[in-house]
């Protein structure tokens, strides 16, 4: 890609994620009362974020079993109410390590 298609790409999605995050802001100019919207507005970034991230699990290591195992491991150490980090690194372990060994 050369700087003549680069540069406005990179406008226009700035100006786009500029406008997303403005266009609430000048929206709602008072505070929101209503229980279920803050509540359905707090959780929308971890559904987003798990609905972007879910699929790639499957696919980031080019093996399957290897996934599901690393997938498992983060599950598990997750219900176990582990930090993030300790999860997230032994998720990468288990799933490098079943890829290793499979």
């Amino acid at each position: 890609m050369n700087n003549a298609t680069f540069f406005p790409y990179l406008l226009v999605m700035a100006v786009v994620t500029y406008l997303i995050r403005m266009l609430p802001l000048a929206a709602i100019r008072g505070k929101i009362r209503s229980r279920f919207l803050q509540d359905f507005l707090h959780y929308v970034p971890y559904a987003v974020l798990g609905a972007m991230t879910f699929p790639a699990v499957f696919s980031c290591t080019g093996n399957t079993v290897a996934s599901l195992c690393g997938l498992g491991a983060g599950l598990v150490l997750g219900f176990m109410e582990k930090g993030l980090l300790t999860v997230a690194l032994s998720a990468c372990a288990v799933a490098y390590l079943a890829g290793v060994l499979l």
